[in-house]
């Protein structure tokens, strides 16, 4: 079967519908309008919360835990179905290389498989208490939950966020980045063929400023997930204040890997590079600071020198190393910071491909060498192909550099010393810590998020269930 979906329309209570104005929607690789979508807005995102509202009090509300987890599944199933399909539209839409797109497109699977499972595991517990009591808890759904995903990862992020809130009985409002909404919405439709009640899942585009502000300070909205910029993050908190709901937010990073001198560095160096490379740098975990014992500085900077040099940029189709970033916007905006960094060493660049079109957004990826812990670079996020190498002399003088910025999303460690590790695990401030790996593989089941301007909240595994569910205390007098 092939996916067919119409991205001029929007999904509210069941009904693909279109708006009066629409969007256009470029390619990365070209700069070129190559689709559009529609301008969802206040109007449409209140039409949208009624029909979630609609959806609990009726079939999806009704519905049993193990029923949710069946409906979950063949969602999960329909995405594999549709992976070819699913990775075409996102390299497109993002500028990614196929490769990267397509294990997106497993990794949304794997997400609704994950919580398929988990919808009836979920449990509450009893309490004991006074004589003459039974005292027990309920996780209940919140209600109405908001979701609003970023341009860099949309179908991973989709299905962390959407397939956890699902999971636990809420109804969802989606509002997907104006800059990549395609996938979302032919996950509408894969979502819809496999069983979905009407109004479960409902999906407005638009801009941030139009229908993003307006659900995010809707008053029928009982939680709001979010995933993007620091700035965006704290407007949407702050309208969520005002109607005093729960905010998930994953914000920006400047993750950390530290490399001790007893490091295996065969194995560490694919990860150096690829953490930071990976999307072409447009990713809240890049880690896009490595910090290198003195001992092994210089040896690790020619070796990760050497991989750059072999980095190959093109057309997202053409599924090279590294595709675009995102606009023209994104492309101007690392290239000045890159202008901040011309006294730095250059340390390696990679190369843009002959056959790459013009009119795209391409960066080379930079690799910078003796950059002081305190420099802009290696302080701000610049959300593209760009890591910093920085030396350090012991362990203290590492965690001070690690922990030594406003952000704490991810860190790695790179040592042999079991001993290290653990200090290491428990020193660094980051909501993730990876000991002789980093990422490990996306890990569905892991928890994730951050804290200081990383955001707070956890998405991904068990935790994520119980930020999408309320706890309710029941307390039983039978004498």
């Amino acid at each position: 079967m092939t996916l067919w979906y119409e991205p001029r329309e929007i999904l509210i209570g069941g009904t693909w519908r279109r708006t009066a104005e629409v969007l256009g929607v470029e390619d990365p690789s070209t700069g070129e309008i190559w689709s559009e979508i529609a301008a969802g807005g206040a109007a449409e995102i209140d039409e949208a919360v009624a029909a979630a509202e609609a959806a609990l009090q009726g079939d999806w509300g009704r519905m049993p835990a193990f029923e949710r987890g069946r409906v979950l599944m063949a969602i999960s199933r329909k995405i594999l179905e549709h992976t070819e399909e699913l990775a075409f539209i996102e390299a497109r839409d993002v500028g990614k290389p196929l490769k990267q797109a397509r294990a997106d497109a497993i990794a949304m699977a794997r997400y609704f498989e994950f919580y398929a499972g988990a919808c009836d595991k979920f449990h509450g517990e009893t309490i004991p208490f006074l004589d003459g009591y039974t005292v027990y808890t309920l996780r209940e759904p919140h209600g109405v939950t908001g979701h609003i995903i970023p341009w860099n990862y949309p179908m991973q992020i989709l299905g962390r966020s959407v397939g956890a809130a699902l999971a636990m009985g809420n109804a969802a409002v989606l509002k997907p980045a104006e800059e990549a909404s395609l996938t979302a919405l032919a996950f509408g439709r894969i979502a819809m063929a496999a069983g979905l009640p009407a109004g479960a899942l409902n999906i407005v585009t638009g801009l941030g400023e139009a229908a993003g502000a307006a659900l995010s300070g809707h008053r029928g909205i009982h939680h709001i997930s979010f995933t993007g910029s620091v700035p965006v993050g704290q407007l949407i908190q702050a309208a969520a204040a005002r109607n005093v709901i729960p905010v998930t937010l994953e914000l920006g990073g400047k993750s950390p890997q530290l490399v001790f001198e007893d490091a295996d560095l065969e194995k560490a160096l694919p990860f150096l590079v690829n953490a930071g490379i990976q999307n072409a740098g447009q990713t809240c975990s890049a880690s896009s600071r490595i910090l290198v014992h003195r001992a092994r500085y210089d040896e690790v900077v020619e070796k990760m020198a050497a991989r750059y040099a072999q980095l190959r940029v093109g057309a997202a189709l053409a599924d090279l190393d590294v595709g675009p970033v995102i606009s023209g916007k994104q492309c101007n905006m690392i290239n000045g910071m890159l202008d901040l960094g011309k006294d730095l060493t250059l340390a390696g660049q990679g190369v843009i491909a002959d056959d790459a079109p013009k009119g795209g957004h391409y960066v080379r990826p930079t690799l910078l060498a003796r950059v002081n812990p305190d420099h802009r670079l290696a302080q701000e996020e610049i959300f593209g192909p760009v890591q910093v190498v920085i030396p350090f002399s012991d362990e203290d003088e590492a965690v001070k550099i690690a922990n030594g910025t406003d952000f704490g999303l991810v860190a790695g460690v790179w040592s042999e010393n079991g001993g290290r590790q653990m200090r290491m695990a428990k020193r660094l401030r980051a909501g993730q810590v990876f000991l002789n790996n980093y990422g490990a593989a996306g890990g569905v089941e892991l928890p994730f998020g951050g804290i200081g301007k990383s955001g707070h909240g956890r998405e991904k595994g068990f935790e994520a269930l119980y930020g999408f569910s309320v706890l309710k205390t029941v307390a039983a007098h039978h004498g």
